[in-house]
């Protein structure tokens, strides 16, 4: 379907599929330009819609995209690891090396789950409901929660543990231009909050 766009070099499908998300991200739906997507992207706007056929059709390409980055993601969990701390962990570091090919990728999937734009909203509720819901349930699946201090409201201490991942993915993807991959002092770091973390809420 998008065989136009798969024939370009790689780092080229990178540059406009980064600039299409950014602009999707800043403006929504309906606002994004795309004369914006391609001053960002450095290619023409006949060029653009030689790959796509309209607007539509590049935000349902991105929303495939996302979505076999988010498989990609479950795919890399080892759903057999009981712990929460290092199931998490595990998903941070897949997340920290995907953003460093495409660092709005995050930003663009919870731009989605809050789109109103009528124009795709069928397709994102048709997402939701098959990937969403149920990729929600499998990273929490099988854990051991045991673990947690008796008394402990676990569901807001998960809702801390994401926060804090959320905060130190942003913090690293504003550092990307001075990290060249994602390395064992960067895992380290996230280990030490972790630990914090785990003080607070395990037995």
């Amino acid at each position: 379907m998008y065989a136009k766009f798969y024939s370009l070099p790689l780092e080229k499908q990178q540059c406009i599929i980064n600039a299409a998300i950014k602009g999707f991200v800043k403006n929504g739906y309906d606002k994004a330009s795309t004369n914006d997507i391609v001053q960002e992207a450095d290619i023409s706007k006949g060029s653009l819609f030689n790959y796509f056929n309209n607007k539509k059709d590049l935000y349902l390409f991105l929303l495939e995209y996302v979505t076999g980055i988010v498989d990609d993601i479950y795919k890399e969990i080892d759903f057999n690891e009981t712990d929460i701390f290092k199931r998490i962990g595990q998903i941070g570091r897949v997340k920290l090396t995907i953003q460093r090919k495409v660092p709005e990728v995050f930003n663009f999937w919870l731009s989605v789950v809050d789109e109103e734009s009528v124009e795709v909203k069928a397709e994102i509720v048709e997402i939701q409901d098959n990937i969403l819901k149920e990729g929600f349930k499998r990273i929490y699946e099988n854990i051991d929660y045991a673990k947690f201090r008796q008394g402990l409201d676990i569901e807001k201490a998960i809702d801390i543990l994401n926060w804090t991942m959320l905060g130190f993915s942003e913090k690293v993807k504003n550092d990307m231009s001075s990290i060249e991959e994602v390395n064992d002092d960067l895992l380290k770091e996230w280990d030490r909050y972790s630990e914090i973390l785990k003080h607070s809420f395990y037995n």
